[in-house]
């Protein structure tokens, strides 16, 4: 069952840039057009679908069509409503990173109220969502951010303490913030670069997640003997129908509340969706979710 919307904003994720220069494990049909998180607004529905109706203002978490476009397919249980106090923008940078965010934190490192957690990268649109969602689980919430942009992001999202990622002796800190205990859960952004450290930052059972890697990284597996520790990998793709439906209705409380509050970085007009993979893949560091606007 189908839904047609009009497109007034799209989120840009990495994995699409990955998905555009052939290196991501799932090849596309072509042709192709990428796109999973856009917000608009309803321009006609398929029989059977009931949740919404044209005239809703509604974001999605998948598109069958593409979403880096005027109109936009999507299957009706991909679909939700938008509530009034959000935006377009807005709208567009919930789908992968909320979604994401929940998947890692709940399903994946089943994070419990009063555990620490540290989010590795927590200026972008995965890490924003990470912190607002950790604070409203009850989490001690630590982050890194490359600029000090991206700190005051991450402070303003629901972190407790921030630190500059790109300063030598940072993690010292980290574990001193935890008197020497190490974090329960680590969300990791950049594991190609930091899992190996984030192996030694982990208290006695500790889960790392991982959201995102551009590469390989050498790690020395006695580490996660000395803390019984997991590495665990998170793939939205895999969610299922059940899955989907609880985190939903956890982040549609999170909007009623005013606690889920998509911030928006850089935002580009539709033709230059080239500049903004570029940008997202290149920047010193995340301040918001990229958006592309129609």
């Amino acid at each position: 069952m189908q839904v047609l919307i009009h497109v007034r904003a799209c989120g840009v994720n990495p994995v699409e840039t990955y998905i555009r220069s052939g290196s991501y494990a799932r090849k596309p049909t072509l042709p192709y057009t990428p796109g999973s998180d856009v917000a608009g607004v309803v321009d006609a529905i398929g029989e059977g679908v009931t949740a919404v109706k044209a005239g809703d203002r509604v974001f999605t978490t998948a598109t069958e069509s593409g979403g880096y476009a005027e109109y936009a397919v999507a299957v009706d249980d991909c679909v939700h409503k938008l509530p009034d106090a959000l935006d377009f923008t807005q709208g567009a940078a919930i789908g992968i990173p909320y979604f994401t965010a929940y998947r890692a934190l709940v399903h994946k490192a089943h994070a419990k109220a009063g555990e620490t957690v540290l989010i590795h990268g927590a200026s972008g649109g995965v890490g924003v969502a990470a912190c607002q969602l950790s604070r409203a689980l009850g989490l001690r919430v630590l982050g890194t951010a490359g600029t000090p942009e991206g700190m005051k992001l991450a402070l303003s999202s629901g972190a407790h303490l921030v630190y500059n990622h790109r300063e030598e002796g940072y993690t010292d800190k980290i574990m001193e913030a935890t008197e020497g205990w190490g974090v329960n859960v680590i969300v990791e952004m950049l594991s190609n670069v930091n899992l190996s450290k984030d192996l030694q930052l982990l208290a006695h059972g500790g889960r790392v997640t991982v959201v995102g890697s551009r590469g390989s990284i050498e790690i020395n597996p006695r580490d996660t003997m000395a803390k019984e520790s997991s590495i665990i990998g998170v793939a939205l793709f895999f969610s299922t129908p059940e899955e989907k439906k609880e985190c939903a209705s956890l982040l549609f409380a999170g909007m009623e509340a005013g606690w889920l509050r998509p911030v928006v970085g850089p935002q580009y007009p539709l033709e230059k969706a080239v500049q903004a993979h570029h940008d997202i893949m290149e920047s010193p560091g995340a301040a918001g979710k990229i958006v592309l606007t129609m």
